[in-house]
């Protein structure tokens, strides 16, 4: 009986999600992209407070970890670009080189940190050439711990009259957990093996910060959500949503943004990768996992309904891999005199969110920037305005929009909501999609 309930809610999503009548999706989310990033120094206490002021349903906080095993939230572990680390004399003897996801990066890291000595430090604006007024804030703001981010999150609920939701990304957890070495002090190049899952289901635990409506759980690997899935969620006795997040899908792979590092890792060093990832290996594009698999590998309907059927709640595309452009010379979008659109639709669609929802996932693309050095021209060669990239993408049936400008995409889509009707449970909501999660797994118990 529970298998059939279960087949039942994949069909009835699978046949809505694939109906070519009106594709606006109910309550789509608003998720603020490491804060109001566009107005505010990324990953602060004040960048997050703003989003929310703005209408962001979710706020999404990077976690990467100090040296004394606490969260905190940093685009990466990599801290010069968005901290004045490097001004500080005190830690210039931490500067080192360290590989971060088969990338050699040079600076000052998280992990060598205790929580007290990051505290001392103040964020700074990560792309002050684009976001030159954000510059005023340097120097204003600590490094937020998970801990304070979900204080703050609760105040602003109350403030605000409605339930805000965390959607944290676990940043490098391969690194983390089994890569990476500590710099300096006592455990000088010895392993860090922290892993970054477990250390944030303790923490959602310990704030009592577990309802499954609040909280998504997002990476770029896959091995660390499928053991939060199978072990470490289970062991603590929560059950949180799970999103997979895809870098680019164009093959074959050339950056670390083309491949999920873990598989990379796990394939190098000889693991058993059929009996780590399950069906993912089985469905993948080209035969299996190696260290050439990309996320074009498993960029296909039978590897989203694997992900689907045995861990995942949703899926993180980068939006180029749904509505894919092209290269161009620079063109004034704005008129300013500063031509800074590089790329042009080409108006194909793929077929990600239908066979996402197929799978019975949402889908929440990233990342919708306000500047015109992130906007693209329509494929009729007109520029496109964030206004316009939100309408497109609601109109596809996305679920949710990772924004670093949450206004604009909250007014954006209340606008488009008003103005449509829904297509019936199109998206779970955030009621019967933590359901359908917990169906499937009763059903694999």
């Amino acid at each position: 009986m529970m298998f059939r309930l279960v087949k039942l809610l994949l069909l009835v999503t699978a046949t809505f999600s694939l109906m070519p009548t009106v594709k606006v999706m109910a309550n789509t989310l608003v998720i603020g992209h490491r804060g109001a990033s566009a107005f505010r120094p990324e990953h602060t206490l004040a960048a997050y407070e703003l989003a929310i002021d703005l209408g962001a349903d979710f706020v999404e906080p990077d976690l990467v970890s100090t040296r004394d095993g606490v969260l905190v939230a940093r685009h990466e572990n990599q801290l010069s670009g968005t901290t004045d680390v490097a001004d500080r004399p005190e830690f210039a003897d931490r500067f080192t080189t360290k590989i971060i996801d088969g990338d050699s990066v040079s600076g000052w890291f998280s992990e060598d940190f205790t929580l007290a000595e990051l505290k001392t430090l103040r964020a700074v604006e990560r792309i002050p050439g684009t976001r030159p007024d954000n510059t005023d804030f340097d120097g204003l703001f600590e490094i937020p711990t998970l801990e304070e981010i979900i204080a703050l999150v609760n105040q602003k609920s109350a403030e605000v009259g409605r339930d805000i939701g965390i959607y944290p990304e676990t940043k490098h957890p391969t690194f983390f957990a089994e890569e990476g070495t500590f710099f300096g002090g006592a455990e000088d190049g010895e392993t860090i093996n922290i892993s970054l899952g477990q250390l944030l289901i303790d923490t959602l635990v310990a704030e009592n910060f577990t309802n499954p409506n609040r909280v998504f759980i997002q990476s770029f690997e896959f091995a660390n959500l499928i053991e939060l899935q199978t072990v470490i969620m289970p062991n603590a006795g929560v059950d949180i949503p799970l999103v997979q997040l895809y870098g680019s899908t164009i093959l074959p792979t050339a950056s670390s943004f083309d491949r999920p590092y873990d598989i990379f890792f796990n394939a190098q060093n000889g693991a058993d990768l059929a009996a780590i990832y399950g069906c993912v290996f089985t469905t993948a594009e080209g035969g299996g996992l190696d260290v050439n698999t990309g996320y074009g590998n498993l960029d296909n309907a039978a590897t989203l309904q694997c992900m689907g059927d045995t861990y995942a709640e949703g899926v993180g595309p980068w939006k180029n891999s749904l509505l894919p452009r092209i290269s161009i010379p620079p063109v004034d979008g704005n008129g300013d005199g500063n031509a800074q659109i590089t790329s042009q639709l080409t108006g194909e669609v793929t077929s990600f969110v239908n066979d996402a929802h197929a799978a019975g996932l949402v889908v929440h693309p990233y990342t919708l920037r306000p500047e015109e050095a992130f906007l693209t021209l329509n494929a009729d060669g007109t520029p496109q305005t964030l206004t316009d990239e939100v309408e497109q993408l609601v109109g596809i049936g996305v679920d949710g929009l990772f924004c670093d400008d949450p206004g604009t995409c909250r007014q954006a889509v209340d606008a488009i909501e008003s103005a449509s009707v829904p297509e019936p449970s199109m998206t779970f909501g955030l009621g019967v999609l933590p359901l359908l999660g917990w169906l499937r797994r009763r059903r694999n118990k």
